[in-house]
């Protein structure tokens, strides 16, 4: 028995590192996203191109995403799936990922965003969230609601890497919710600007999540157990 749960704690420990070095990825990705464009475009900063740096973001993070979780492969599916089945399933993806987009757009114009003015810069900040949240649900979790309502419920989740996706995702919308609040004081600073302060929120959160969730699961390791999905 005691070497069963050894074994358990080297594979989990291993887990960790795995999501750690990960997580690391993800982070650099954000900080090229800020230094690599202003090497070859004139006057890039986040604030004075915000929308630039937004598109930048999101494609940075997202290639990030897409080829760290193609070489790490947390979920393994033992099914051999063809050729159309994978074409079907990239397909369904950029479906749910614009339907994330457009879904996110719609909630942030009925919580007070303008409904025909800043309509880009509403539209691309939905991007950034959506970047943050379903791009690694799409990732982790494939085009299935099923598995994200499993996920997101109170003891759904099956491994560490869905326990830090949990957290993640919670953190990027407390971020953007956080990065709310200085928008109507009178301060007159440019980061108030619709929706800088809310972009810049979604990714402190996002970042600290992806730095809090390993962390966390290493220091909880041992309570940690999940049911065969």
């Amino acid at each position: 028995m005691s070497k069963i749960v050894t074994k358990e704690n080297t594979m989990k420990d291993t887990d960790i590192k795995r999501l750690l070095y990960t997580h690391l990825l993800c982070i650099f990705s954000i900080i090229l996203s800020i230094f690599i464009p202003s090497v070859f475009l004139e006057n890039f900063s986040i604030l004075e191109t915000h929308l630039t740096w937004l598109c930048i973001c999101s494609v940075f993070v997202t290639a990030v995403n897409l080829v760290l979780y193609l070489v790490v492969k947390p979920n393994v599916s033992s099914k051999r799936s063809s050729l159309s089945h994978k074409v079907t399933r990239v397909l369904k993806c950029c479906i749910y990922f614009l339907m994330s987009c457009f879904s996110f757009h719609v909630i942030f114009v009925l919580y007070g965003a303008p409904l025909i003015e800043l309509v880009l810069e509403t539209f691309l900040f939905a991007v950034l969230l959506s970047t943050f949240t379903t791009v690694p649900c799409l990732c982790l979790l494939g085009p299935n609601l099923k598995a994200w309502l499993r996920v997101f419920s109170r003891n759904g989740v099956t491994s560490i890497w869905e326990n830090s996706l949990q957290i993640t995702t919670i953190s990027s919308f407390v971020g953007a919710w956080l990065g709310a609040f200085p928008i109507p004081l009178d301060w007159e600073r440019p980061w108030q600007v619709w929706p800088i302060s809310c972009t810049l929120g979604a990714t402190f959160g996002y970042v600290a999540g992806l730095v809090i969730s390993p962390l966390w699961i290493y220091w909880n390791r041992k309570q940690l157990t999940y049911k065969n999905n």
